[in-house]
């Protein structure tokens, strides 16, 4: 495996990963705190998704998180990370309006946060807008296959691309890749359609629950470091398991402070 290690991750530098090989490690961040661990730890590229709706906010889905919430997490993040590739999603409302109102946030996002990039979720429907972005000089990242924003219209949190849809889906990954994308994240396809995507897009494809071929991988941090009680989704990966760590420690702390242990002599002026 090559193991390319640049001090600072750029947009190309994702390109170079898929023509050498090199898998892409990415994970999202909504913090300054996370941001910096996940930075010296070698990950490459940091999301800020609008996954910190469900995750930071406590809404139940990522729908009502609006870009005046996404920026202090993207500002957060950028300036915690000295290496790592940042980019912000925009939120769900934040560019479906068209193109105007899209670049216009897009720009908004990268003033305000000092992100290197912006994602927003859509193949073809979204092919116009991505092509606007990039041609004001801001990279996008595109993100097809299960789109979260649309999981009412998508009928829930269902694979996509199976069957006869295939087509759609390649139809997709092919329109944000001509409309100037430099990466696209897939979500909840099927193994062997993502590796065929992988293999025909000159961009690099970012897997989440889509098989092991794709040039690199993405998860929710939260997910992957285990911060929620219940079984994991299937393509989630546990590193750790926080939330019996926090929970133990907690009790143990309240438990200390009951019985009159903490603080104790040691920890006096």
């Amino acid at each position: 495996m090559n193991e390319i290690s640049p001090k600072k991750v750029r947009t190309s530098t994702l390109q170079e990963f898929k023509v050498a090989g090199r898998r892409i490690a990415c994970l999202t961040s909504y913090d300054a705190l996370t941001a910096g661990i996940f930075d010296t730890a070698g990950i490459d590229v940091l999301l800020v998704g609008d996954s910190a709706a469900d995750n930071m906010l406590g809404y139940s889905t990522t729908l009502p998180i609006t870009l005046d919430e996404m920026i202090p997490f993207g500002r957060a993040v950028a300036r915690a990370a000295s290496r790592a590739l940042v980019v912000v999603d925009l939120p769900f409302g934040s560019y479906e309006t068209g193109s105007v109102d899209a670049l216009a946030n897009a720009i908004r996002v990268m003033k305000e946060t000092g992100a290197s990039a912006v994602k927003l979720e859509g193949g073809q429907r979204s092919a116009d807008t991505i092509r606007a972005i990039t041609e004001a000089g801001i990279p996008v990242m595109a993100h097809i296959g299960f789109t979260p924003q649309s999981v009412h219209s998508l009928g829930g949190f269902k694979v996509q691309g199976r069957g006869d849809s295939a087509e759609e889906l390649i139809a997709d990954a092919l329109a944000v890749q001509q409309a100037g994308a430099f990466a696209v994240v897939l979500e909840l396809v099927p193994s062997e359609l993502a590796d065929q995507l992988t293999k025909q897009l000159t961009i690099p494809t970012i897997g989440i629950g889509a098989g092991n071929g794709t040039d690199g991988q993405i998860l929710v941090w939260t997910d992957f470091a285990g911060l929620h009680s219940g079984k994991p989704r299937k393509f989630v990966r546990q590193y750790a398991n926080l939330f019996e760590t926090l929970i133990g420690a907690a009790k143990t702390y309240r438990d200390d402070v009951m019985n009159g242990s903490f603080p104790n002599q040691d920890e006096d002026f």
